[in-house]
């Protein structure tokens, strides 16, 4: 199966809405503490779900570990400690998250995150300046321009809307600890931090390789051969994960909060009154200082939902990125943006923007529509070179 972008382009989006919904089921956490449904989402998107459907679908994902280990070690630790890199944007993402909001959190981490990502790795391998003299090259390169600018847009918005909105309008929005000074800080170091994932995909090159070529001589789909790499990463950014939450569980003492001990919801994943706040069954003494079972069996539920579909993101990435040929670091950028507007349209359903001027709503439209833009561009451009190559390949 042969490049193909326009599909490319499809999975992509499926990801960016998997990645941009992960944050949804947390909502409907209660009492728990950051830390601790952080970590039992981590282990389900980091551990579980990626050596899981790797086992699914691709033949003997271990072995094909075991085999690149033994011929390119360096491609395994590279790919391990770039996860590990990327983990450290994972964690500074979620307070991100908590200062910012949903939308304008992903749309400045992320945008960042999508430059960074897409141009170093070209850069590394020094393909830039080919890039830059050729058509298709210059139509990628232009699209990450217009997600910059869309970032930037987006980030004026967001300043504008501290301007505007009340802290009642704020609470309401599930934004208590909204504040974009020190958001956007944290969001320039995760977007910086998050790039590192593209840099471990690249690494894992190596491994794709020999999956490819298992999962052709197996007479299946080559879709699947990023699956290995994914468990690679992703145990480098479940590492950093767990030694973060693992100090904070420490710190703060919540280690029982596992078992059903009330904490608290420092992102305001739940709403702050009601049974969300409270959460006791007069008729039980025993549920007036800790979680009622129901809520605490669905606290993990909602944990290990919001870690599986946060998994979904790269498992269609994965898929994707074997659709777009020669340039598939672009895929970066078309992952990034898709999960922003995917993250904006959220916002608008949880009326993050409720109480805003319609100053502030045309800037978030304007950089909603510069993402989509740069989208189309980058898609466009590997279109084009995928066009050219079977022109020149009918020619000869």
């Amino acid at each position: 199966m042969g490049p193909n972008p326009l599909i490319g382009v499809i999975y992509h989006w499926i990801g960016g809405f998997a990645s941009a919904t992960n944050f949804i089921p947390f909502r409907g956490i209660k009492r728990w503490s950051w830390e601790v449904y952080w970590l039992i989402q981590g282990f389900a998107a980091w551990i579980i779900a990626p050596s899981l459907l790797a086992c699914l679908l691709v033949p003997h994902p271990y072995g094909i570990l075991r085999s690149v280990y033994g011929s390119n070690p360096e491609s395994l630790a590279y790919a391990l400690l770039f996860g590990a890199l990327w983990g450290v944007g994972g964690i500074t993402f979620g307070l991100a998250i908590r200062y910012l909001g949903i939308a304008l959190g992903y749309a400045i981490a992320l945008g960042l995150c999508a430059v960074f990502g897409t141009l170093v790795p070209p850069i590394f391998h020094g393909e830039i300046f080919t890039l830059v003299h050729q058509t298709s090259g210059q139509f990628i390169l232009f699209g990450v321009l217009v997600c910059l600018i869309g970032v930037a847009v987006n980030g004026a918005a967001g300043l504008s809307k501290e301007q505007e909105i009340t802290p009642e309008e704020k609470l309401e929005a599930g934004e208590r600890d909204y504040s974009f000074g020190k958001g956007v800080s944290i969001a320039v170091l995760a977007g910086f931090m998050s790039s590192f994932f593209a840099f471990g995909l690249d690494a894992g090159k190596p491994i794709a390789v020999l999956a490819k070529a298992q999962l052709l001589s197996a007479g299946k789909s080559d879709l699947w051969q990023n699956l290995p790499v994914l468990i690679v990463v992703l145990w480098g950014g479940f590492i950093t994960n767990f030694i973060w939450s693992s100090v904070l569980i420490i710190q703060n003492g919540s280690i029982h909060q596992f078992a059903g001990e009330p904490g608290l919801n420092p992102m305001r994943a739940a709403a702050t009154s009601g049974d969300t706040l409270v959460d006791f069954d007069p008729l039980d003494s025993s549920t007036y200082d800790r979680l009622a079972p129901h809520t605490l069996v669905a606290n993990y539920l909602f944990a290990a939902l919001a870690g599986v579909t946060w998994y979904f993101q790269f498992f269609f990435y994965s898929m994707g990125q074997t659709k777009m040929g020669k340039y598939d670091f672009s895929s970066w950028t078309l992952h990034m943006a898709s999960i922003i507007i995917f993250a904006t349209l959220w916002g608008l359903v949880l009326k993050e923007w409720h109480g805003t001027s319609m100053r502030t709503k045309l800037l978030v439209t304007a950089g909603l529509s510069l993402l989509i833009g740069s989208t189309m561009v980058v898609g466009y451009g590997n279109y084009y070179h995928a066009v050219k190559e079977v022109i020149a390949t009918v020619v000869h």
